[in-house]
């Protein structure tokens, strides 16, 4: 039997049926965690009206089990998950409407893993902008990027906040690379070449919108060349950035440099439909202090961020989160009382 010669538009087709499969599955996502709320809600009704006990919850997982033998997910476990899920999110009419647009499985890790309605909430926006699969979405509950996001907020120069507001939204203060497993001492060769070799996680680290251009991207200024770490292009800022590389402190003589390399970028590489480029200097460690002066009279749109090669201690960081919030609830209520 000889093989179909493929016409040109043939792909067209296979990618109609891939479109139309992708809408199927998203279907019997919405249908299935809205199952999962209404027997969530009935099961509380009953519960909080007292017409059952917490025995007939288990009773009904048995008929169900005898009933429909191939139904799955309904063990007495899975109800009470549905119970919790349904009393969790119904107050909260801002988020419900988040809820179908991820996996049941996306729902149970959040649920399961967020103390908070605004981490919960947090999560849920995340994972919906960033398509986070199952695995990666347990990977940023693990790096604790919400209390991160909340206690350590980007370093930026004012030309940042100026030309690219957005931007506050796009970057971290710091980024997770425990998966290149850097030994202690590697030099800055060693951190280079680990993000290329994974240049997949580190992508999804950065953010969906961050397309790769280049690694030691030539530039040639006045007869002589220079290479920058790394390139990319941020689709929603509509800009190049810069990554400039440092496996120690951050010194403020190294702004110098980058903001060199942003003036060849926009004079000599950027489109004329683009915005000036982003400069992100990568450390192993900074001083915040030492930051802000370096920043504070930059006039070019840069930002200071830390790379860290093992995950941090969560617990610590809940920690420090409730005494964060504990001090603004105090600080809200004195300056109510005034």
């Amino acid at each position: 039997m000889s093989g179909v010669q493929p016409q040109p538009h043939f792909k067209e087709v296979l990618t109609l049926i891939e479109q139309a499969r992708q809408r199927a599955t998203q279907a019997v996502n919405t249908q299935l965690v809205e199952l999962y709320w209404q027997v969530g809600a009935y099961i509380s009704h009953k519960l909080e009206q007292a017409e059952w006990g917490d025995a007939v919850v288990g009773q009904l997982a048995e008929y169900l089990a005898q009933t429909q033998p191939g139904l799955r997910g309904f063990t007495r476990r899975n109800l009470f998950r549905m119970r919790q899920f349904f009393e969790t999110y119904r107050h909260d009419e801002k988020v419900t409407a988040l809820l179908t647009q991820l996996p049941w499985t996306h729902n149970l890790s959040i649920l399961s893993q967020c103390k908070r309605p605004e981490e919960r909430e947090f999560y849920l926006r995340m994972a919906i902008q960033e398509k986070w699969s199952s695995r990666e979405l347990d990977r940023q509950l693990k790096t604790a990027l919400f209390e991160r996001s909340v206690m350590q907020p980007v370093k930026v120069s004012p030309a940042v906040r100026q030309a690219h507001p957005g931007a506050l939204d796009v970057f971290r203060d710091a980024y997770m690379v425990e998966f290149l497993d850097l030994p202690p001492g590697h030099a800055e060769a060693d951190l280079h070449q680990g993000l290329l070799q994974r240049l997949k996680d580190f992508l999804i680290e950065l953010g969906r919108d961050f397309c790769f251009v280049g690694s030691e991207y030539p530039l040639q200024v006045g007869g002589r060349d220079f290479a920058l770490d790394l390139l990319f292009f941020h689709r929603g800022l509509n800009c190049l950035v810069a990554i400039e590389l440092k496996v120690g402190r951050f010194e403020p003589e190294y702004l110098g440099k980058l903001d060199f390399y942003l003036e060849a970028l926009d004079r000599d590489e950027r489109k004329p439909h683009e915005n000036p480029a982003i400069g992100v200097l990568l450390c192993a460690s900074k001083d915040d202090e030492v930051v802000e002066y370096a920043l504070n009279r930059s006039l070019s749109p840069a930002l200071i961020a830390e790379y860290q090669t093992q995950l941090p201690d969560k617990a610590l960081l809940q920690a420090k989160l409730h005494e964060f919030y504990t001090l603004n609830a105090m600080e809200g209520s004195n300056g109510h009382e005034l």
